[in-house]
Parts: structure tokens; C-alpha cells; sequence
């Protein structure tokens, strides 16, 4: 399985140079016990973002600061998360942003941990291990088969980055007991080893994302970012809890974006099914 995952790094993140491989239980479970590993006493994370980054700080009784996107304004900590394409807004940071991050990391002798999730879903977006440029030192990059191969179930995710760091995690980590089972390895082997089924998913959830958006901008409500990831980040400029009750009114789910650090937006996920996509846009538009 680490072959596989070797392999798959190397041919979708362009990740050259030195460096090693970690599969984990979901990447859920890198995200919330990173800080503790690492024993980081300052965790930077963005301002809108998966709650899961404040947790793990939290959890290893570490200071935690939200920053804006921009590297630039950081403060100096041991452990900065970024999330691109993120969760919940699919904002896409620039090449530049994320090379100002590594800059960071450098200057300041710290961890820069990159959450990319959701990057199949953003055509010619960049790894940070593509950016390094082979000097891996400093930085990881997550990854996650939940969204990529649509494995949610499985808790099939793996890390890629700088080898010490991640030789650092396997020695803390195996006396958690947190091995990758083997049936879910093999399933692990199979998705990796096969881009054409990822293509197909991408596709099908940028065909609902169009149909969703069109029939969200019709109803009058704003959208930001959006361009990737499984979900719409929009708001009618009202506290979330309005805007919740609005889509539930018409019979659709969504979540308040006070659960990622906004109270005036909404995330709306596009992980049912296209018929269902279809029915939620036919009731926005009614």
C-alpha cells in the first residue's frame, strides 16, 4: 500500500525529492492528532475552516489562532494549516499564497501541514509538495480517499511529506494502535491505482455544482468561492440560522456556516445524488 500511495504521489502530486508516506484511519484522524504528535504549543488554522483543526489544537493543549488566508500576516507558531480547495468556502489558494506559506514555514522553523482534500476536485490546482520543488523539509500534505473515490466509509487517508516528520508521527502513532486495516488497504491499492473512476466523480459533482448555483443565484442568494470541493458557500446576508430555516422550509438540509466561523453564510453540500440535486434546485426556483 505505501508503494501505491508512493506512486500515486509522485505521478498526481509532481512530489519529488526526498520524502515518505503514512496511511491513516480517515484524515480526520491526522487532522486532530497532528498538533499532539508534533507536541506544538502554537496552532495556526484559517478563520473559515473544518472545526477539526481547532480541535486537534485543543486536544494537545495548544494555543490555536485563526489567520486570514494571506502568509504574510502569520504570526510565528510551529504549526500552520492550510486547506485548499477548502472546506467549507472551495476557495483555491494561488500559487503564490502557497509559496508564501512555505516561505513561512522556513523562516520560522515550523510545520506547514496542507489539508488537500478536496484537490481532484480542482483542475491544475498545485500540491504544495509540487511547489517545493523536492525540498520537502517542513511540510506534509494530506490526502483522503472519502472524497477523491468516494470511500467515506473505508477511513482511507494518507499523509505525503518531509520523511523525518513523518517517521516522527509512525513512531508516536503505532502505539495508539491506529493501523489501516488490511482488507481497507487492498481497497486503498485499488483506487489509487486507477485515475479514470476520480475523473468520472469530479465531473459529476461539478455537473450538480453548476445546476445548484444556477438555481441558487436565480433565488437571489450571494455565492463566494464555490469553484471546488463538494460544496456551495453562499449567503442572503442574514444570520445563518434564517437562511437554514429558508431551505428547510422547501424541504432541503443544509448547514449553518456558524460551524466553520461565519454567522451570515450557509454550506450546501452536493453529495446527494443527481436526481436529488435536480429536486433541490426545482423547489429554489418554485
Amino acid at each position: 500500500m505505501r508503494g501505491a500511495i508512493r506512486e500515486w504521489a509522485i505521478a498526481n502530486l509532481k512530489v519529488s525529492g526526498e520524502f515518505d508516506v503514512l496511511p491513516t484511519i480517515g484524515s480526520k484522524e491526522l487532522v486532530a492528532l497532528l498538533p499532539t504528535f508534533l507536541q506544538s504549543k502554537k496552532v495556526l488554522y484559517p478563520k473559515v475552516a473544518y472545526p477539526t483543526y481547532l480541535v486537534g489544537a485543543l486536544m494537545a493543549s495548544a494555543e490555536a489562532v485563526a489567520v486570514d488566508i494571506d502568509p504574510s500576516t502569520w504570526i510565528n507558531a510551529d504549526l500552520a494549516w492550510l486547506n485548499s480547495p477548502s472546506n467549507p468556502t472551495g476557495q483555491v489558494q494561488t500559487d503564490h499564497q502557497i509559496n508564501q506559506a512555505i516561505t513561512w514555514g522556513r523562516k520560522n522553523n515550523a510545520v506547514v501541514a496542507s489539508d488537500e482534500c478536496y484537490l481532484s476536485f480542482a483542475p491544475g490546482a498545485k500540491s504544495i509538495l509540487e511547489l517545493a520543488g523536492g525540498d520537502n523539509t517542513g511540510l506534509l500534505a494530506v490526502h483522503s480517499l472519502s472524497k477523491r473515490s468516494n470511500l467515506a466509509g473505508y477511513r482511507a487517508a494518507f499523509v505525503v511529506g518531509d520523511h523525518k516528520l513523518i517517521e516522527r508521527i509512525r513512531q508516536f502513532r503505532k502505539h495508539a494502535g491506529l493501523m489501516v486495516p488490511a482488507p481497507v488497504q487492498a481497497a486503498m491499492i485499488a483506487a489509487l491505482s486507477d485515475n479514470d473512476h476520480a475523473t468520472a466523480q469530479a465531473q459529476r459533482y461539478s455537473n450538480r455544482r453548476d445546476i445548484l448555483s444556477k438555481a441558487i443565484r436565480d433565488a437571489g442568494i450571494t455565492i463566494e468561492h464555490s469553484t471546488a470541493g463538494l460544496y456551495i458557500w453562499c449567503t442572503k446576508n442574514e444570520d445563518c440560522f434564517k437562511t437554514v430555516d429558508w431551505f428547510a422550509n422547501l424541504g432541503i438540509l443544509v448547514t449553518p456556516g456558524s460551524f466553520y466561523g461565519s454567522d451570515k453564510f450557509i454550506r450546501v453540500a452536493l453529495t446527494a445524488t443527481d436526481q436529488q440535486i435536480q429536486m433541490a434546485a426545482d423547489r429554489i426556483n418554485s
